[in-house]
């Protein structure tokens, strides 16, 4: 009798154990679960959206594309320039899901359109003054880049460069990346461009081409097109009033030749826009925006 007891008393405790342990496989199983959701995608947006505009905030979008995707894969980019003008235009007529401008929708738009659309400012964006790297120059004042753009100057000699005709290569007037050199450096007066001189080109990837076609030429663009060695050789960002084209110095606002980069949507960015969006404005590489001259909002000192 009394191991026949003690055989139940053992098979019942087998059975809590076997029990007990079930219980806690059972309880694991939705833990589990929960952290692969975790490391998936799950809330990842799905879609594709279009880009235009700003050629000078185009390579950051163009080198955040990739980066982007192995996070969302599921979220398709596609992005191409046009000009500040040409973004905010495409984006309030629905053509494009996002304009990109180097300038407020309020400078290039009327107010009523301006207000249909909503601002993220993403980055600052660096631009430098571009000059033939033959001409041996390292610095010109603004009052320099004045008489050079109006045509009171026009031979290097004059600003302490060689005996050499100045060739000068503009921005077309929807152009941000115009628009800020003319409020800037120009100090607002859009007279002093004068475009019967020289020659006209309609983005930034243009304005490089064509210097490195024409020895003695003068021009802007922004920095992200002067990362290669290519462009180096051919080219040098002068020092502006005495003051070089870095990060530190755009930062901190001694660097004056610089804008915010801005992603427009037409209402509330929703979806891969918005996922998009919030990714280079704070998950980027800070290592992308460094190579290219751009600066996050959280690194600038000046707002």
């Amino acid at each position: 009798m009394k191991k026949r007891t003690l055989k139940l008393m053992v098979s019942a405790l087998v059975v809590a154990m076997i029990g007990s342990v079930m219980v806690g496989c059972g309880q694991s199983a939705p833990k589990d679960n929960k952290a692969d959701t975790g490391t998936k995608t799950e809330s990842a947006v799905k879609g594709s959206i279009t880009l235009s505009g700003s050629t000078a905030l185009l390579p950051l979008v163009e080198k955040a594309t990739e980066p982007y995707n192995k996070i969302n894969p599921d979220g398709q980019i596609s992005a191409q320039g046009g000009g500040s003008g040409t973004g905010l235009t495409q984006v309030l007529g629905g053509s494009v899901d996002v304009g990109m401008s180097d300038i407020l929708a309020e400078e290039k738009l009327d107010a009523d359109k301006a207000k249909q659309l909503v601002d993220h400012k993403v980055c600052a964006e660096g631009f430098g003054v571009a000059v033939s790297k033959s001409l041996g120059l390292d610095n010109l004042t603004s009052a320099q880049l004045k008489d050079i753009f109006s045509g009171k100057v026009t031979n290097w000699k004059e600003v302490g460069g060689p005996d050499k005709p100045i060739f000068i290569i503009h921005r077309t007037a929807g152009s941000g990346t115009r628009a800020t050199f003319e409020k800037v450096v120009l100090g607002g007066d859009k007279s002093l461009e004068n475009d019967s001189l020289g020659v006209t080109q309609d983005s930034n990837g243009a304005v490089l081409s064509a210097m490195k076609q024409n020895d003695g030429s003068i021009s802007y663009l922004g920095l992200a097109y002067m990362n290669t060695k290519e462009a180096k050789d051919a080219i040098k960002i002068v020092k502006l009033d005495g003051v070089a084209a870095e990060k530190a110095n755009i930062a901190d606002g001694s660097y004056k030749f610089w804008s915010w980069g801005h992603m427009y949507t037409k209402g509330e960015a929703t979806g891969v826009a918005k996922d998009f969006i919030d990714y280079v404005s704070n998950k980027v590489d800070k290592s992308i925006l460094d190579e290219l001259g751009f600066v996050s909002a959280s690194d600038m000192k000046v707002k």
